[in-house]
């Protein structure tokens, strides 16, 4: 087994430019800020990074803009997932070549595989890299859900050797950890102190993208054995998931932008956050401290 790719990891978002292109400029500037913040690496193009509206050479091209701004000193995860076995081993052995540091690989979505054609899927990738793989499970946005079952016959894979579990079933997250001998990572903000709590190892985070220090206080804190204080930090932060919940990367652009850090907006079919929606994100800011009401 590797070594834990880090306990706080950011699923980062795609700046694009007022054009609509990729901003490789401020991509490189905000990993940057989030491995001084708190993260312990960046996971590129995955939901959060609007990876389905990417085009192959922009995916690459960020992969290898995350290396050069962080590299050396933070893990760079790779999205390379896709409903296409051919399509996610092109990714991943092109991705396997810039030197990344790990592969999330998205159970495949629409087409619906048997439980067979998943574990070959994973196999396929998994045979042109010896990298870690991180399996996605998100049942609500890929339909399928990756049974404890399933995972134990994914852990078989030498490489495959994490699980990002981002359904709150908690019975589940118990049975991955104590059957499948994968690393468990939360893949939700309000997943992380409960999954904890069950044997998780960390998680793969969006609210890290601008409470990054707290979030680290809590893993910290936890980790001491102060899970009285842990779930003081989950508490305060409560308003802050809540703003960043609808429609992701939706929320937490428009909180990024907010904060000065000019990620632009989005592709479609994702659209900018309305005035209200702006409001109500602005609001959670001025609560939490991060934004004062003079800057809004």
């Amino acid at each position: 087994m590797s070594p834990v790719l880090g306990q706080i990891l950011t699923a980062v978002v795609t700046p694009f430019a007022e054009d609509g292109s990729v901003n490789l400029d401020a991509f490189k500037r905000l990993c940057v800020h989030l491995v001084e913040n708190g993260s312990d690496g960046v996971v590129v193009a995955g939901t959060t990074g609007e990876a389905p509206t990417l085009t192959d050479e922009e995916r690459l091209g960020l992969f290898a803009a995350a290396l050069e701004a962080v590299g050396d000193r933070a893990n760079v995860v790779a999205g390379t997932g896709t409903y296409s076995t051919a399509h996610s081993v092109h990714l991943t052995r092109e991705a396997h070549k810039l030197g990344v540091d790990a592969f999330l690989v998205v159970t495949p979505y629409y087409n619906k595989p048997p439980v067979r054609g998943i574990v070959a899927h994973f196999e396929a990738i998994a045979a042109v890299s010896d990298k870690p793989i991180v399996v996605y499970n998100i049942p609500q946005r890929v339909v399928i859900n990756l049974e404890p079952d399933t995972l134990v016959e994914l852990a078989e894979i030498p490489n495959v050797q994490y699980v990002k579990q981002a359904t709150p079933d908690l019975d589940q997250a118990r049975r991955i950890v104590s059957e499948s001998g994968l690393i468990l990572l939360a893949g939700g903000d309000e997943l992380l102190l409960p999954f904890l709590e069950l044997g998780a190892k960390g998680g793969i985070l969006v609210y890290t993208h601008i409470v990054g220090p707290r979030v680290r206080e809590l893993v910290t804190r936890f980790g001491d054995g102060d899970a009285e204080g842990a779930r003081e930090v989950e508490k305060e932060l409560a308003p802050i998931i809540e703003a960043l919940s609808v429609a992701n990367p939706i929320p937490v652009k428009a909180a990024l932008n907010m904060l000065g850090h000019e990620v632009g907006g989005h592709r479609l079919p994702l659209v900018e956050a309305t005035e209200p929606e702006k409001a109500e994100i602005r609001g959670a800011l001025e609560r939490a401290g991060i934004l004062t009401a003079a800057r809004a």
